[in-house]
């Protein structure tokens, strides 16, 4: 029967040059070199790696270098697979294992591993990364950001640390980081973050040569979550307040914000944090008339002192005409609310004042008030490129290092 005779004569399965395909590849050292160091000696990372075949009785048919995080060297081999050599730079500081496969004149297959270290970077040249804010649960409309330990000008530099900065959602948003000056990222999405969204955050830059004598360095892990989308948009013609969550007004309250001369800021501020008591003072702004208040519920929108906060003293004029220095006035009830309602990252908008419009980078987060095309062109990988997810699945997809 066929079954028996398969049972009875079949050992292996056999290649069309007649070795058995389940045939243990042989030890290849002898038949390649390798510039890599010898026993404890370390690599310099700047040197490209090379694996050469030896003599004419086979030829190297596959390079695989990954380093312990599991990150790949890119490489070229040549067509008569005299000789491999690495075209993407190695890691300083890195552990490296290296799989050869050859095959010798008779097509059997040979493998040799390899593994090796370099040496580290000295630390002053180190290029560290902080994420932001601090691990925990914010508004919809915190944006995550990246400050570096060194400049970084050069656009080539750019692009390697902006690869090496990774953003894993759930659900998958379309996002992108925007370069606000040689030391900082930040990284939005196109919208708002989903309500209930998961944001991870981590650099694969450690070890990575990111320009002359620079080198990627330590950065923590971040992880955020999303609540509610809580939203208030202050009116300063009505001089009246209306808070909606995920898209449903749930409370509205009559307001006073800044008078000519200090008008409020326009546009989309996010929540910064929040402080029971805070003394404001006319010194602190300047102002030609003097003022010294203990304000409470003082819920801060930017890093210059606007706040959301109680206002007793206007409580005349909240929902008739503004009277403040540049804050948002409210009932003591109201604020009280306000500030048990709003969580760090939620959105405070400020629409039909006179004021001058939000700064988008450097009070605060006015990062919302850049639109989306303006805002990719600020990243090194996706400026002038086709807007969608192609674009953004193309520069995730780009060559690792």
């Amino acid at each position: 029967m066929l079954v028996a005779g398969l049972g009875v004569g079949a050992t292996a399965c056999v290649g069309s040059d007649g070795h058995p395909l389940s045939a243990k590849p042989y030890d290849a050292a002898g038949q390649i070199a390798f510039n890599g160091p010898v026993g404890s000696q370390k690599a310099d990372p700047d040197k490209a790696l090379e694996i050469t075949a030896e003599g004419d009785e086979g030829r190297i048919t596959d390079v695989t270098a990954t380093d312990a995080m599991g990150r790949y060297i890119a490489g070229e081999l040549a067509a008569d697979g005299a000789r491999w050599h690495s075209t993407s730079p190695l890691a300083a500081g890195a552990h490296y294992t290296v799989r050869v496969s050859t095959e010798d004149e008779d097509g059997a297959p040979g493998r040799k591993v390899l593994a090796f270290d370099t040496d580290a970077p000295a630390k002053k040249r180190r290029l560290d990364v902080t994420f932001g804010p601090e691990s925990g649960k914010y508004g919809v409309g915190q944006p995550v950001t990246a400050a570096l330990s060194h400049n970084v000008k050069d656009k080539k530099a750019r692009a390697v640390v902006e690869r090496a900065l990774k953003v894993e959602t759930q659900p998958v948003t379309e996002g992108a980081w925007h370069w606000v000056d040689s030391k900082t990222l930040h990284y939005r999405p196109k919208e708002y973050w989903p309500t209930g969204a998961s944001i991870a955050v981590r650099s694969n830059l450690e070890g990575i040569k990111v320009g002359k004598k620079l080198w990627g360095g330590d950065a923590k892990p971040l992880r955020l979550t999303i609540g509610d989308r809580i939203e208030a948009v202050t009116d300063a013609g009505s001089h009246y307040m209306t808070v909606y969550r995920n898209g449903e007004e749930i409370n509205s309250m009559p307001v006073t914000t800044g008078k000519p001369g200090y008008s409020t800021r326009n546009g989309v501020k996010v929540v910064l944090g929040k402080e029971y008591s805070v003394r404001m003072t006319s010194a602190s702004i300047g102002a030609s008339d003097f003022y010294d208040k203990m304000v409470y519920y003082a819920t801060r929108v930017t890093d210059s002192g606007e706040y959301v906060h109680a206002a007793p003293w206007s409580v005349g004029s909240q929902g008739n005409e503004n009277t403040s220095h540049g804050c948002t006035g409210m009932s003591t009830d109201n604020a009280a609310w306000f500030y048990e309602t709003f969580r760090r990252g939620d959105i405070v908008k400020v629409v039909n004042s006179y004021g001058a419009d939000m700064d988008p980078f450097g009070n605060g987060f006015g990062d919302w008030n850049v639109d989306w095309k303006k805002w990719r062109d600020g990243s090194e990988l996706l400026a002038g490129a086709k807007e969608g997810p192609t674009a953004v699945d193309a520069a995730r997809l780009r060559p690792q290092v």
